[in-house]
């Protein structure tokens, strides 16, 4: 390909709303631009990227014995209906009628199409396990898209869905996933991480994210820096921590009683007041759980120091979604905000306490009456208390594998693997007819890949205050051949030649032979888009030797004009 022929519009203006390194140098070096809110078009350079991306993802698959199939992006609502996610999708789900009236869908998630795809046409257990993919469009209609490709409305992915006759297989599955999708990010030249995460509204037992590793992640990573360990911030987990009770080293009474501590609200203020930590104290966390016909007052209890995990939270409860509860709403609930405990709760509050709480004794905590708390508290007395982890993790807390001290980092989710279970199965009446001739639900896997997004998060994981840095396995072409002075025909000619050798060589190559561009722009460019690899032939051609230049380095090495091919094809292979 050469540069005079490429539609590459290039540019120095960063668009205004473009935050992420990603976004910026996709849209200047010409790989993507907008077209509405959350929609982007893939120019010939973007589209070159994407390929090859979907490739490697379509191979992996392809050697884990997934069979590629499509379903249509268009889907009839009725299918959401069956699941029940209709209503719970909320308005990400984009809706629209047909001529006829008919209520459709455009696809963010293929689970009921993929069941009503299997349904009714593998009948017995002989027939499976099966696992069915595709790379297909998705969308979602985001409240606030924003960061470029990594939260448009409309992105490409891989979506592959498992079907098996128990959870023994659907487990080996699950890992065949895993070692497949640690193969695409390692070919692809990422740094990742395979994290614990939270199913959300795909649902299921069990799920492990794969996070490119990027300051610039949306998520917060737990991860242990002496072991394998790592979770999501919304599914990690410690070791429990462990506390003398307090009264053992106070003057405090040894016994539950309850104490006077008027105006005292905050969790600082009693501490102070009880000469205890504030690990020895039980903090209330109230909230508004918000359901399909409903809204409610609950609460959470967690220790004092600790804060509270909103996406454990909202599972503890089943709800849609938290919000925040004003005092007057909950006084009509019969609370004290300020002075709530979990003993003496009115009784249709629904509350949860941690679980790293439970058979805790020596604690305060709100006696559930103004200006009184609980102090040297016994948890076990609650018998019928709910316990779920609520807790987020902090940086400092053990990790509860080896004991070491967890960490922060962030990452971008480029992957997301789900065990099931029977949950669209059943809700679809999707069954077969197990070895003793009994009828069963089929019990289903599903595993995602942004492919779209790994555009974006390979640039944010490989990039400099220049532009982009492709990784070799991604890069658009593997070498830009710049022809300092294209009218010089000295210059040309030996640049055209250099990119002859590298093109019978297999090579993926350009040739920046553009004349009405000065050199400056020329590497301008090629440091923007970012070719792994430049060969520069100018002023130097006159001694037979040309540069070429490490993208990822700048660094430069003078070489022979007749060896620069074969030097190329060294380092690509290094």
């Amino acid at each position: 390909m050469k540069f005079s022929q490429l539609f590459m519009p290039t540019t120095k203006e960063t668009p205004s709303d473009a935050t992420l390194p990603s976004h910026q140098f996709l849209i200047r070096g010409g790989f993507i631009t907008q077209s509405g809110a959350g929609l982007y078009d893939f120019l010939p350079l973007g589209k070159k990227v994407l390929e090859k991306i979907k490739t490697i993802v379509k191979e992996e698959m392809d050697n884990a014995g997934a069979n590629e199939m499509q379903c249509s992006f268009v889907t009839p609502l009725s299918f959401w209906d069956d699941s029940g996610r209709s209503s719970t999708m909320g308005s990400e789900l984009l809706r629209f009628k047909d001529r006829k009236n008919a209520d459709y869908v455009l696809s963010p998630t293929n689970e009921e199409s993929v069941v009503n795809m299997v349904k009714n046409r593998i009948t017995s257990y002989k027939n499976l396990p099966v696992n069915l993919y595709h790379i297909n469009l998705k969308f979602r209609d985001e409240a606030r898209p924003r960061f470029g490709l990594m939260r448009g409305r409309e992105f490409l992915m891989k979506d592959a869905y498992s079907f098996h006759d128990s959870t023994e297989d659907l487990v080996r599955e699950f890992h065949v996933m895993e070692e497949a999708y640690k193969k695409v990010y390692t070919r692809l030249g990422l740094e990742f991480r395979v994290v614990d995460a939270d199913s959300g509204a795909i649902g299921g037992s069990g799920s492990k994210e794969f996070m490119v590793l990027a300051n610039s992640g949306e998520d917060t990573i737990v991860v242990c820096p002496e072991c394998e360990y790592g979770a999501n911030i919304e599914a990690a987990t410690r070791k429990k921590r462990h506390f003398n009770a307090w009264f053992e080293n106070s003057s405090a009474p040894q016994k539950c009683e309850k104490v006077l501590t008027e105006g005292m609200k905050t969790i600082e203020e009693v501490s102070n007041f009880l000469s205890v930590s504030k690990a020895q104290n039980i903090k209330a966390v109230m909230k508004k759980a918000i359901y399909e016909e409903e809204t409610k007052v609950v609460i959470f209890f967690v220790r004092g120091d600790d804060e509270l995990e909103e996406t454990k939270a909202c599972n503890a409860v089943d709800a849609l979604d938290l919000d925040d509860a004003n005092e007057e709403e909950l006084i009509a609930a019969g609370l004290n905000p300020g002075y709530c405990g979990p003993f003496g709760l009115p009784e249709d509050i629904t509350f949860v306490i941690d679980e790293e709480l439970q058979g805790e004794v020596g604690l305060a905590c709100g006696a559930n009456e103004e200006n009184y708390h609980f102090v040297n508290t016994d948890l076990s007395e609650l018998k019928e208390a709910k316990y779920f982890d609520l807790i987020a993790v902090q940086e400092g807390d053990l990790c509860s594998c080896c004991g070491g001290k967890l960490e922060y980092t962030k990452g971008i989710e480029a992957g997301h693997i789900f065990q099931l279970g029977t949950k669209y199965s059943e809700a679809m009446d999707a069954n077969f007819l197990d070895a003793n001739g009994k009828s069963q639900p089929f019990v289903m896997g599903c595993y995602g890949i942004g492919v779209s997004r790994l555009v974006a998060a390979v640039i944010e994981q490989n990039h400099d205050e220049k532009g982009c840095i492709w990784t070799k396995e991604t890069a658009p072409f593997a070498v830009d051949v710049i022809v300092s002075n294209a009218k010089k025909e000295d210059e040309l000619n030996a640049g055209l030649e250099i990119y002859d050798s590298l093109k019978k060589c297999g090579v993926e190559v350009i040739i920046d032979d553009r004349t009405k561009e000065r050199f400056g722009f020329k590497m301008g460019d090629f440091e923007l888009i970012g070719f792994p690899y430049a060969v520069v032939v100018g002023k130097k051609l006159q001694d037979g030797l040309v540069e070429i230049v490490d993208r990822k380095t700048l660094e430069k090495t003078e070489v022979n004009a007749a060896d620069a091919a074969a030097k190329i094809i060294e380092l690509l292979n290094s």
